[in-house]
């Protein structure tokens, strides 16, 4: 009996390791390795880290109003900046908005949609007649610097014609960023989850 003692003792070892050993790995590499995550993660765009605050801003409506921070803060907000042509691109992106906020259901009045144009002022061809629950505003003024500022960038292209879709939380921080090419259904799946985890918006 003894001297299977310490044959039993390695083979009850092996079988720790082999049961524990990946999930030890898997714990190292979230919490200690500089911020890993396995390919299959939930996100569907890019992580703003850490999430940037917006700065106080004002920029010039189109029917003499503004939009400021306060405006932004209390909902959540998918931002979209182009110009003021507004390209095939651009009609996309606003329907995508549009849709992704429609499908949110009874949270859709959680999160608000807000459109930066950045140029001069201009008549944008039948926008309030689609968007109606659109937010409008002018990237102009003496407040545009330090706001562009903020936005984060992605292989050396300018985030005014890049043509993504930012996510601002409730509180003004801009926290996520999404691609020209995002699908909407990846953009409206992490909405649900952060809404459905927020106590805030």
């Amino acid at each position: 009996m003894t001297k299977r003692q310490p044959s039993s003792r390695a083979k009850l070892l092996l079988l720790a390791l082999l049961f524990f050993g990946p999930v030890g790995v898997a714990m190292w590499g979230y919490y200690m390795s500089g911020g890993w995550r396995p390919a299959g993660q939930t996100e569907h765009g890019d992580l703003v880290y850490p999430a940037s605050p917006l700065p106080e801003f004002r920029f010039p409506a189109p029917e003499g109003g503004e939009l400021t921070l306060k405006n932004m803060q209390g909902m959540w907000t998918l931002l979209y900046i182009d110009g003021w042509d507004c390209d095939t691109g651009c009609v996309d992106a606003l329907y995508n908005t549009r849709q992704i906020r429609t499908a949110l259901g009874k949270d859709m009045d959680r999160v608000q949609r807000v459109f930066l144009v950045n140029g001069p002022c201009c008549e944008l061809r039948d926008l309030g007649q689609e968007h109606p629950d659109l937010n409008v505003a002018w990237l102009d003024g003496a407040d545009r610097p330090v706001f562009i500022k903020v936005l984060p960038g992605y292989e050396d292209a300018d985030p005014l014609i890049s043509g993504r879709i930012y996510l601002v939380d409730p509180l003004g921080n801009l926290m996520m960023s999404y691609g020209s090419r995002s699908e909407a259904k990846g953009i409206l799946s992490d909405l649900k989850k952060l809404l459905k985890l927020s106590h805030i918006g």
